[in-house]
């Protein structure tokens, strides 16, 4: 209870965690503070801090607390098939593209092996936020970690509709399309994403202009049928709207495409059995 607070900052997200209600959690952590006679968070209505005991406390107890997952986790070589949880934080466009198509062999291949799958946009720290791995970019990944390809190589695509297109031009180089109505992205942290283009090992980045900006990526090619503007999309969300008719992709030769996302986690003295049976088959599959 006290690592899982601890973790998360958030007797919300703990709460969630554990599978209780944050007041039940609250009213338990009340008693081991009292029964310690420590306080060992600051918390008020808006925010939980670790107090420097309870700091202390933490960096004590998780080393401990893995080699007890360690120690039970040992058991499932003496089980038939591995179990167990295995929490991972993928982003939504990961999560589509990437490891909803595979979640049904996975669960043929691993009947008692649960998914724990938060899916979100921004960036987290998935050691500090309880997971055992993550799904990102090459270029997203942090430090000290092991990465495995995962999914097949990528490709966005700039379309439009085909009467924007007649209305205001169709760009031939990725600078015209500052001149052109787009659909921007904004990640969760606020920052409007730079459209990347490369062609001939030249490398081009375009800050566009629009009516339009979206934090969903999965949004960007519905809004561009309804004449929105022109958006950048993965080349897989829009091939069926292209096949209609319903949308047209443009600067292809400057859309190449580039290594995919990247399954990874922290490099750990002896990895879960859920974990290690996830490793194995994103191996396999990426093989």
């Amino acid at each position: 209870m006290f690592l899982a607070i601890a973790r998360h900052l958030s007797f919300r997200q703990a709460a969630v965690e554990l599978g209780v209600t944050p007041s039940a959690l609250s009213h338990a952590l009340r008693a081991l503070e009292e029964r310690l006679d420590v306080r060992l968070f600051n918390r008020t209505t808006r925010s939980v801090a670790l107090t420097e005991a309870g700091e202390r406390l933490y960096k004590r107890l998780r080393p401990a607390f893995l080699d007890i997952d360690d120690a039970l986790d040992d058991l499932n070589r003496y089980r038939g098939s591995p179990s167990g949880l295995l929490r991972l934080n993928v982003p939504r466009s990961a999560a589509r593209i990437g490891l909803l198509p595979m979640l049904g062999r996975f669960r043929t291949a691993y009947p008692e092996i649960e998914l724990d799958i938060v899916v979100e946009d921004r960036l987290v720290d998935i050691v500090a936020g309880g997971f055992d791995a993550g799904i990102r970019f090459g270029e997203m990944l942090q430090q000290d970690m092991i990465a495995l390809p995962f999914g097949p190589r990528q490709r966005f695509s700039v379309v439009a509709t085909p009467d924007l297109i007649a209305r205001v031009g169709r760009p031939l180089v990725p600078h015209d399309l500052q001149k052109l109505p787009c659909i921007r992205f904004r990640y969760a942290s606020g920052t409007l994403y730079r459209w990347e283009f490369g062609r001939g090992g030249e490398a081009v980045e375009v800050e566009v202009n629009g009516p339009v900006t979206l934090s969903d990526m999965d949004m960007m090619p519905l809004a561009a049928t309804q004449g929105a503007g022109f958006a950048f999309t993965f080349h897989s969300q829009t091939e069926t709207l292209v096949a209609e008719g319903r949308l047209i992709r443009v600067l292809e030769d400057w859309c190449p495409f580039y290594p995919g996302f990247f399954f990874y986690y922290p490099s750990r003295r002896q990895l879960p059995a859920a974990l290690r049976a996830f490793v194995d088959f994103v191996k396999q599959a990426s093989g």
